[in-house]
């Protein structure tokens, strides 16, 4: 187990700075996710400079992205970093972002989809990170469990959660650090400095507005570089709007496709948990440790305290 530590929780008055590291976002549409940080969680928020510019397809060019992210990085006062939202970015700036300041002053860093190359970086430098709802979805339609799931995860309330049994699960149960994210993220991350290690380790995946085939080579990718032989277990998440050829048709579809590449593994593996481009989007501790737990009748992930706070 890659040891990790907990940057501190958070409390009331706190500064936690949010941003947009990746792609352009409305400004508009982050004002709800910020009145929620400040009104009723009862934190100070820092506005990012690219909140409110644009560049292309990009909230702001790679050099001011990349600023951006340092200063928060930097800045001693900031307890927690919130991404406004992912799209395409973070991968072209997370090798240039110097971590000095960051492991003085450990912080939180909150984000999914995109982010997951921030979060895999936290990882390797021995710090937990939490893959959650952003400011812009934190508010959106279904995500009150979610956005509570955070709240609880950042204050020091580590969640756990219950679903549904799925058809396509395979039982068993793991205690072991949590990794995982983006599908199309962690694939391509193979081979660069934020790749993870995913032996003995319970991997999460999601991914949206892909096609089949390119998720089935993506789960190809995993499985050739044998990121799922030694998983202890497989969390599997949402995949939405994904997409298919017109004819002929890939023939099966996301879950089919997860349970075909890990059908020669005995591991346990759960379908439809709530994590991923969806409003019920559940705070998910990437580097900590949790107790999980497949049956016919329900899935448990309970995330377990037994790491160490600075």
């Amino acid at each position: 187990m890659n040891p990790i530590q907990f940057p501190a929780f958070l409390k009331p008055g706190d500064r936690v700075g949010v941003l947009a590291p990746a792609s352009i976002v409305k400004y508009e549409d982050v004002v709800p996710g910020i009145r929620l940080f400040t009104e009723q969680w009862g934190l100070e928020v820092v506005e990012g400079k690219t909140l409110s510019t644009s560049f292309n397809q990009f909230s702001a060019s790679d050099e001011d992205r990349l600023a951006d992210m340092q200063q928060m990085l930097d800045d001693p006062s900031i307890k927690a970093i919130i991404a406004a939202r992912g799209g395409y970015g973070c991968s072209r700036i997370v090798d240039n972002l110097n971590f000095d300041k960051f492991l003085e002053n450990p912080k939180w860093i909150v984000g999914f989809s995109d982010l997951t190359a921030f979060l895999a970086r936290t990882f390797q430098l021995g710090y937990a990170s939490i893959h959650a709802p952003m400011a812009k979805t934190i508010t959106c339609a279904g995500a009150e469990v979610a956005a509570e799931s955070l709240r609880q995860m950042l204050f020091g309330a580590l969640p756990g959660y219950e679903i549904a049994a799925h058809p396509l699960n395979r039982a068993g149960h793991a205690s072991a650090q949590v990794v995982g994210g983006n599908l199309c993220l962690l694939a391509h991350m193979i081979g660069s400095e934020t790749e993870t290690n995913t032996d003995g380790k319970i991997l999460f995946i999601e991914d949206i507005n892909e096609y089949l085939y390119n998720h089935d080579r993506m789960m190809i990718q995993l499985k050739r570089s044998g990121k799922l032989d030694k998983l202890a277990g497989l969390v599997v998440g949402q995949f939405t709007d994904m997409k298919d050829n017109n004819s002929p048709t890939f023939g099966k579809d996301s879950y089919e496709i997860i349970a075909e590449h890990v059908a020669g593994f005995d591991y346990p593996v759960c379908y439809d948990f709530p994590v991923g481009h969806v409003g019920d989007n559940r705070a998910m501790g990437v580097g900590m440790q949790a107790a999980f737990k497949v049956s016919e009748q329900a899935v448990t992930l309970r995330f377990l305290s037994n790491s160490t706070a600075v």
